[in-house]
């Protein structure tokens, strides 16, 4: 009996539900007083910065959000980009703030992102943000893993009691997305550069987040029949005719033959990632009007 394909999560359908729910949420608080807005700052000119921004910028105006762009110079120091990130914290106006990546060459982007008033930090980098999250109790949490855990419960999965192994540890969705299966009771290993036998622990593996970078790294003997797998990896290849495609970091076609439920990249979690974003703004609103504060003045 030949073993049917993986159930494909479309993401971009999910992210489509995700806006619109975002979208109600911003006429509600607009219906009480409250302004739901997104202050992005670029620094420098980075590569499809301006195509990034003008996405950025539909999608809120979509949502009925207001959207401000701030560009500081390539030639902007860590003082400049503080002293913008301080002047839209301490502006009431602005409900949330975005440091759009990549930062020039020589620019701190932690100790950048730690400038970010916690309650503004809509993409949830602030170390207090990363921080709160280990006590089950961020004020927001980082976008990518929470796309995540979007795609476990449309797939109706419960991560209670599974094997479930993270392959990457970056601070942006492998470290959040291993302490949020954590705290709903999955059993987490968690790979990484230094893992001498990666095959010994995706194969084992009932759930498998894959969040590190390199194309077609999982392939389908690393996955165990019937896994469900998450791919957060966006990378952008060259073929042999010299067309640039984007790929993720597990090998799709081959995989969806062996997994239970897999995402594919495009399409996947990148979507749903944004449409978090923009319902962490519209939370991040909220918050500030209605929720007294935990940290800082």
């Amino acid at each position: 009996m030949v073993k049917p394909e993986a159930n494909v999560i479309d993401g971009t359908a999910l992210s489509l539900r995700i806006r619109k729910e975002a979208a109600a949420q911003v006429q509600d608080l607009g219906r009480e007083g409250i302004r739901v807005s997104l202050d992005a700052v670029m620094v420098g000119d980075p590569p499809a910065g301006e195509i990034y921004a003008r996405s950025q910028r539909n999608r809120c105006h979509e949502a009925r959000m207001d959207y401000r762009l701030h560009t500081l110079g390539r030639d902007a120091t860590e003082r400049d980009i503080r002293a913008k990130i301080r002047e839209l914290n301490e502006n009431p106006g602005v409900t949330g703030i975005l440091l759009n990546m990549p930062l020039p060459d020589g620019i701190d982007t932690p100790a950048m992102q730690y400038c970010i008033d916690p309650y503004k930090d809509v993409e949830g980098v602030n170390p207090s943000n990363i921080g709160l999250l280990f006590y089950d109790n961020p004020i927001i949490a980082p976008c990518t893993a929470l796309a995540v855990m979007e795609v476990l419960k449309e797939a109706h999965i419960d991560p209670r009691g599974l094997e479930a192994v993270v392959v990457g540890q970056g601070a942006v969705a492998g470290k959040p997305v291993s302490l949020f299966l954590l705290q709903q009771m999955a059993t987490v290993t968690c790979c990484h550069i230094a893992t001498r036998d990666l095959k010994e622990h995706t194969r084992r593996a009932d759930l498998l987040v894959v969040a590190v970078g390199k194309p077609g790294l999982i392939t389908a003997d690393h996955v165990k029949p019937g896994a469900i797998v998450i791919d957060v990896g966006i990378n952008s290849v060259v073929d042999s005719d010299g067309k640039r495609r984007i790929v993720g970091d597990v090998a799709f076609d081959e995989v969806k033959r062996v997994a239970g439920v897999i995402t594919p990249v495009p399409g996947g979690v990148g979507p749903i990632t944004v449409a978090i974003l923009l319902r962490s703004a519209a939370d991040a609103a909220r918050n500030q009007h209605k929720t007294p504060r935990r940290l800082g003045s």
